[in-house]
């Protein structure tokens, strides 16, 4: 790649150079690029994908001969349903020819997109496009709300209600009025509740959005082969769907309908939470399917859970899905602050799932959904994270928020539907399995972290002891329910498409964080993209490198600083703005690809653990060489990485429910030895004999088998399982560069959590839980801005609540409730000094200093 003064060369497909034009600063921000025309045609159809094939993958820490694997590559199908827990559904709708389809643009609309030809079907195409689309009333419910109230359950909840009230009456015996009185309670919340679609009203929305994201957005990026699966199950499999998509902003809501009525496809139901029940506004969400709940089931006056709203709840959503109608759920309950998923809440699901076993309905499909942005039209959460209370959704507040938004454009999104699966068969299959009793954080590290006993205690034993246990039912569908919640959750992230400003904050932040030259990033950049279609990942953007990284840079804003550098014949400089603000952000979009190198990152974060301990046991031994010199057992190894995955077990999720730690640790160990970062030290091997204390895992027999042949050997990776393999980390530069990329992922929130395991040392008599966290979250921001902190993203409110509530888990806080407020204090474990200290030096093993 040649440098010139304002020109960068990159090469197409063809291998011919292109040149961007010279790109225009103001105020040391990047505006915008001369030949804007040019890329912004390039997103409005994505399918066009030329630049590819010219430079090698993986940061340059591949081998090359899986560089050469990358070259060409075309996008992965992402979003088929778990083979493991569905393989019926998986063979279902699916055919070879649906990846071929490809992207679409869905609010790119011209007279092709209509029935009719011409001038004026052109002026009129948006137009012409809603009126025909296929809405009919008989789509929708009907007598919901009769049918609701009528039935045994609710009419049972009424009657209990109140004969409470009426025995709590001064003169009893009036319960016919109790019970008419708490009819008319239910009728009202059910008016409250219930949504009223309008065919009328969603074409007008219709038309509405597809003109206003034509001005907020540059492109919304659906996959044809995805929706047709969809379709097809809409139209040919006779039961209701459920749409369980991530929530990363309040569009959404819309996005989903918009994207199903422009596909024929019957609007959903959508679970809103009642914060946006304000007035004019609830009317418009209610005509467009909304239907409001709770966002905690409330108590009543005398502390009993509202078993009459709880009732109408359920028969509401066990009434849409008898009547075939379509539900769109937010497992997390709210708009993610963090890029990552927020934890599953499983309580619409959990009434989806029990509608279904008690046979009112055959089936249920559902669908995951990935929603991806290039930039979220709340801009960020920046008050929020800095502490500051939400602030609560009002008319005014939502219209001056469009005001806002028509003035600033915010990229591009893309909209992943996963492949409906057949809820029924997902349950069989579970039930069939053995599910494992849920464990606790507290036993499952406590004997690491104090006793430091091998982390072999994680798996060694454990399995005996959960296949013995029987679960009871109520835990068992607890259990299976929350598994079922994690994995769509998981699969439904994992489908999410990377964006740019994704790639490009996590480049900022992470490698180039003192800063670096434009042609260097879109180098980078271009190795990154290469890295994470190979992961089979799919990427939200198309077109030149150069191109696509200037467009990230302007969507990034204020977040970024780009200067001239005159000691580099005038190429531009860009680095990350070091303020608070600017961090947040890009630490926000920075996690939109956390679980691309989630598995990698944990593997060389446990690596820097396990040399450090192998550093220790060789000077007590007295054996020469650095900890780069010291094989690495890889059965400790993988203990070690499935301890710190436990440990973050509320920032990601490494693996759904159906699928082993260890496979996936085991995966990434394997995948950093084909790029050449790590390497089996095969001469060592034979002198070097396993600890005493760790036995090889998975331990599935107790002898050599004696029947399987030298043939069999050669051919098969049994043996490989059953022996311990040796490893060292590859030296080379670049290998290197890699390796402490894949460290710095983490380093903020291991920096989190050891402040928050110094701030427990400040815990000397109990304190309100509230009061805790936000003198630990001022304790955090104090540490980043005063420059203590090495990484400024470490002190985000989010990641402050995660730490308290994982040591609440761990047992380090004893939780204990008085007068219904939570108090915090030190657990008796944790009240000598020594254990609280085992409790840092844990967290600071895998932390790069």
């Amino acid at each position: 790649m040649e440098e010139t003064a304002c020109q960068l060369v990159v090469c197409d497909l063809e291998g011919e150079e292109r040149t961007g034009e010279n790109m225009e600063l103001s105020d040391g921000l990047l505006l915008q690029v001369n030949n804007g025309e040019q890329w912004c045609n390039r997103w409005k159809h994505p399918n066009d994908d030329s630049d590819r094939s010219t430079s090698p993958s993986v940061l340059r820490c591949v081998a090359s001969t899986w560089k050469e694997g990358l070259l060409n590559r075309k996008r992965p199908f992402v979003g088929r349903c778990c083979h493991s827990c569905t393989p019926q559904s998986w063979e279902k709708l699916f055919n070879p020819s649906i990846p071929s389809l490809g992207l679409r643009n869905v609010i790119y609309i011209n007279e092709t997109h209509t029935r009719q030809r011409g001038w004026l079907a052109r002026r009129l195409s948006y137009v012409l496009f809603v009126m025909e689309r296929d809405i009919h009333k008989d789509m929708f419910a009907r007598n919901v709300v009769d049918n609701v109230l009528n039935s045994s359950g609710v009419e049972s909840a009424i009657v209990k209600v109140a004969t409470d009230l009426d025995a709590a009456a001064s003169p009893p015996g009036q319960k016919h009025k109790a019970v008419s009185k708490v009819k008319q309670k239910a009728r009202a919340f059910l008016q409250e509740m219930v949504a009223n679609i309008s065919p009328a009203f969603i074409r007008l929305t219709g038309w509405v959005l597809l003109r206003l994201f034509n001005g907020f957005f540059w492109s919304i990026q659906i996959h044809k082969g995805q929706l047709e699966m969809v379709k097809k199950a809409a139209t040919e499999q006779n039961v209701p769907m459920v749409f369980l998509p991530v929530h990363k902003s309040h569009i959404d809501y819309l996005l989903i309908t918009l994207i199903l009525f422009c596909h024929n496809i019957k609007a959903p139901h959508i679970a809103a939470g009642n914060n946006l029940s304000i007035p004019i506004l609830s009317t418009l969400i209610r005509k467009l399917g909304g239907f409001f709940i709770r966002r905690k089931m409330e108590e009543t006056d005398d502390g009993k859970k509202d078993i009459l709203y709880r009732s109408l709840l359920h028969t509401y959503t066990e009434e849409l899905l008898r009547q075939q109608q379509f539900l769109e759920v937010y497992l997390e309950g709210t708009r993610s602050r963090s890029g990552k998923p927020s934890p599953a809440r499983a309580g619409m699901l959990s009434i989806v799932v029990d509608t279904l076993c008690t046979g009112s309905i055959p089936d249920v499909l559902v669908v995951p959904v990935g929603i991806s942005y290039d930039r979220i039209i709340e801009g960020n959460y920046n008050s929020e994270q800095l502490g500051k209370p939400k602030k609560n959704e009002s008319l005014w507040g939502i219209a001056c928020g469009v005001f806002r938004m028509l003035r600033k454009n915010y990229g591009c999104v893309r909209v992943d539907f996963n492949q409906p699966f057949s809820l029924k068969e997902y349950l069989d299959s579970q039930t069939s399995r053995h599910i494992p009793p849920p464990v606790s954080l507290e036993h499952n590290l406590m004997p690491t972290i104090i006793s430091a006993q091998p982390d072999a205690q994680l798996f060694d034993g454990q399995e005996e002891e959960q296949l013995n246990r029987e679960l009871h039912d109520d835990i068992f569908r607890r259990q299976l329910i929350n598994n079922l919640a994690k994995h769509v959750l998981f699969t439904a992230n994992k489908s999410s498409a990377i964006m740019s400003t994704h790639i490009i904050a996590c480049l900022l932040l992470y490698r180039h964080r003192q800063g670096v030259v434009l042609s260097k990033l879109v180098e980078d950049f271009f190795n990154m993209k290469e890295e994470i279609l190979s992961r089979d990942f799919d990427l939200g953007f198309s077109g030149n490198s150069e191109d696509v990284v200037m467009r990230a840079l302007h969507l990034l804003g204020n977040c970024v600083n780009v200067t001239s550098s005159a000691n580099r014949n005038g190429e531009f400089t860009v680095a990350p703005s070091q303020t608070v603000p600017a961090l947040f952000e890009l630490n926000f979009y920075s996690n939109g690809l956390f679980h691309v190198f989630i598995s990698d990152a944990i593997i060389a974060c446990s690596i820097l653990s396990l040399q450090r301990e192998l550093v220790v046991e060789s000077e007590s031994d007295q054996q020469p060489g650095g900890p780069n010199s010291l094989p690495l057992s890889q059965e400790r190894l993988i203990r070690k990485a499935a301890g710190l995955s436990h440990f973050l077990i509320n920032e990601v999720a490494v693996a759904p429910p159906c699928q082993t730690i260890y496979q996936v640790f085991h995966d990434a160990v394997t995948r950093l030895i084909q790029y050449g970062v790590l390497y089996v030290a095969e001469e060592d091997q034979e002198e070097l004999s396993p600890s005493p204390t760790e036995e090889p895992w998975p331990k599935k027999f107790q002898e050599p088998l004696s029947w399987r042949s030298d043939e069999e050997d050669e051919d098969s990776d049994f043996g490989e399982e059953q022996r311990d393999r040796y490893l060292k980390v590859s030296l080379s530069a670049e290998h290197q560069e890699f390796f402490v990329f894949l460290q710095r992922l983490l380093s903020p929130v291991l920096e989190a959590y050891s402040g928050a395991a110094i701030f427990v040392h400040s815990l000397s008599q109990p304190m309100a839980e509230s009061d805790y966290t936000q003198r630990l979250f001022r304790y955090l921001l104090t540490r980043t801005e005063r420059g203590v902190a090495a990484y400024g993203e470490s002190a985000t409110h989010y990641l402050v609540k995660n730490t308290v509530r994982t040591f609440k888990e761990l047992g380090v806080l004893k939780v204990r409730r008085e007068n219904r407020v939570t108090n915090l204090e030190l657990s008796s474990t944790f009240l000598p000094q020594a254990n609280r200290n085992k409790l840092l030096q844990y967290i600071l093993g895998f932390t790069l200093l």
